[in-house]
């Protein structure tokens, strides 16, 4: 593993332990050459994925966007970062074992909304205001009373 402050390759392991939820190997490590710190995780991938936009365009997908996009919607709320590593370690699970190599982005929003309904309800009105382009103040109060319809149901 390269150092990430030095760029040396001569690193070595001190501790490895799971992450909480079992879906991941954190390893902490120091480098040989600047004698830094820092921490991996190494986590199971059972296949390579690729995401089709709504363009026709084709990405690779990367975990760390998703970590992001959800970052931004739970961004001073009071959730537990254990729970948003689980949500997402569940999404990007579902995402491999749905047979498919190619995923469109519009599964993985709504696979995102789903985790951040349960998780959120003003995370979730965040991150559906980005991902369904609100335009208008109108937009919100339609997508409120909705969550609010649902919940009284």
């Amino acid at each position: 593993m390269r150092c990430p402050f030095c760029q040396n390759d001569d690193t070595q392991v001190k501790d490895s332990r799971p992450t909480d939820d079992n879906s991941a190997i954190r390893r902490r490590r120091s480098c040989n050459g600047c004698g830094a710190r820092f921490t991996t995780f190494e986590r199971v991938q059972l296949r390579e994925l690729t995401v089709l936009k709504t363009s026709g365009k084709k990405v690779a997908f990367e975990r760390e966007k998703l970590e992001r996009s959800v970052q931004m919607a739970i961004r001073k709320r009071p959730v537990e970062d254990d729970k948003v590593e689980r949500m997402i370690s569940g999404i990007v699970r579902q995402l491999e074992s749905l047979g498919d190599s190619e995923i469109k982005s519009e599964k993985i929003g709504e696979l995102i909304m789903e985790g951040l309904q349960q998780l959120d309800t003003v995370a979730y009105v965040r991150f559906a205001s980005v991902y369904r382009n609100f335009r208008e103040a109108s937009d919100f109060e339609d997508f409120v009373s909705e969550i609010a319809d649902h919940e009284d149901a």
